[in-house]
């Protein structure tokens, strides 16, 4: 499978932003006693959306190039 076209940067920052609302949703849902099916469906799209962007960078990431890959995406998107 080629995955040299996708963008990296955005799947990751994607997959970052729905699991920073996927884990507070799943915290509500147990608090409630309800079963966290939509949660628990975010915080797979999440998963898949993060690894995937892993898998797809050439190099790869690192934990220090986490927020620069968010920052030049925020950046491309707001200007």
């Amino acid at each position: 499978m080629d995955l040299a076209g996708l963008d990296t940067d955005l799947i990751l920052t994607i997959g970052l932003a729905i699991a920073i609302f996927a884990v507070p949703a799943v915290i509500l849902a147990f608090s409630n006693h309800r079963p966290p099916r939509a949660a628990a469906v975010a915080v797979l799209v999440s998963g898949g959306l993060i690894i995937l962007a892993f898998y797809a960078k050439p190099d790869g990431y690192t934990i220090e190039r986490i927020p620069d890959a968010v920052a030049r995406t925020l950046a491309r998107v707001f200007n």
